[in-house]
């Protein structure tokens, strides 16, 4: 666990969990809601942290509201076992109406240990199945003064009227790009031109960002997009089977391959229309985009783009893997000069 001072971003999110503590202001319950990776743990855990701190008062300075990270609930806290901060647990699938029972309602009425409030985090809350979400309610409706449910969830509009009319909702937004480009280049280590291509590939999602540039696996599918590319006018027709092999190791990550082919035609588009390198998201390609760009036409290159959505749509339609690649890679082939 962290505090506040260590999440990018979400500054208008944390700027309403802060005061809720200083004002002494506490929901219930709270729906924190946007995509995978975004940091709605990080946010619950720090004000989760927060609220336990020792050191944390009401009235207090709104800057000086961060968790102390030396007193006992705090060390406890980081450690993940403070004994009045508590994570629901469930199957891969759902999570169903005994987990919440047990593990919420039955537990809820019993004080807390230590602290002066009992946390609920409930990750990945939008697996509950609608058992489970009527029991939550029932807790909801009428709890102790000492509880705080924390739902996490990707889909808030999945959740019952009845559920998001009893919490507060905080919608996860984008981060800016210079953020997430400033924090990976300091804290992840990585070159300015790989730190480009994660934060466009993220799209605001600094956990998102974080992993690509720690991924291997990615690295490694953009390095086989590059070499594609480059190739794949000289490359006989009926070799192009052959030459998607790869790609079967990369089969889960199959919409990171069309997303990077998407940029890498984007980046060859804006290189012929302006000749400006210092906008190229694969910086550290120009010599490979030049080429490109003088093998194509901007009718060729829209042409591509299309091929790239349809094979996304094809994809997600479940048409055979194999057939919608080959035939991607004929489209582009036809047309490259």
């Amino acid at each position: 666990m962290s505090g506040f001072q260590d999440i990018i971003g979400h500054e208008q999110i944390i700027e309403h969990l802060k005061n809720a503590v200083i004002l002494d202001k506490v929901s219930h319950a709270y729906i924190f809601n946007g995509p995978e990776h975004a940091g709605k743990r990080m946010l619950a855990e720090a004000f989760a942290m927060t609220l336990q701190c020792a050191n944390v008062k009401k009235g207090m300075p709104f800057s000086e509201a961060e968790p102390c990270m030396e007193c006992r609930s705090c060390r406890q806290a980081m450690h993940r076992n403070q004994p009045d901060i508590l994570y629901v647990t469930h199957e891969k699938t759902q999570i169903s109406v005994d987990d919440i029972r047990t593990q919420v309602n039955q537990d809820i009425d019993i004080r807390p240990y230590s602290s002066r409030y009992k946390v609920y985090i409930i990750d990945e809350a939008e697996k509950m199945n609608v058992p489970a979400q009527n029991a939550l309610l029932k807790t909801i409706e009428e709890p102790p003064s000492y509880a705080v449910i924390l739902l996490l969830t990707t889909n808030a509009d999945g959740f019952l009227p009845t559920i998001r009319s009893r919490c507060v909702t905080l919608n996860l937004k984008p981060v800016g790009n210079r953020k997430i480009r400033a924090h990976l280049m300091e804290h992840c280590r990585v070159p300015d031109y790989q730190a480009d291509l994660c934060v466009s590939f993220a799209q605001g999602n600094v956990g998102w960002a974080m992993l690509l540039a720690s991924s291997e696996k990615f690295n490694e599918l953009k390095d086989y997009t590059m070499q594609l590319m480059r190739r794949l006018r000289d490359i006989p027709v009926y070799d192009l089977m052959q030459e998607l092999k790869p790609l079967n190791d990369f089969k889960d990550n199959i919409r990171d391959f069309l997303d990077l082919l998407l940029f890498l035609l984007r980046d060859v588009l804006l290189y012929k229309s302006s000749k400006e390198e210092n906008l190229l998201i694969f910086s550290d390609q120009t010599y490979a985009i030049r080429q490109m760009e003088e093998r194509t036409s901007y009718d060729g290159l829209n042409k591509m783009i299309e091929a790239v959505h349809t094979a996304d749509r094809r994809i997600r339609a479940n048409v055979n893997f194999e057939l919608t690649l080959e035939l991607l890679l004929l489209e582009i082939k036809e047309n490259l000069i």
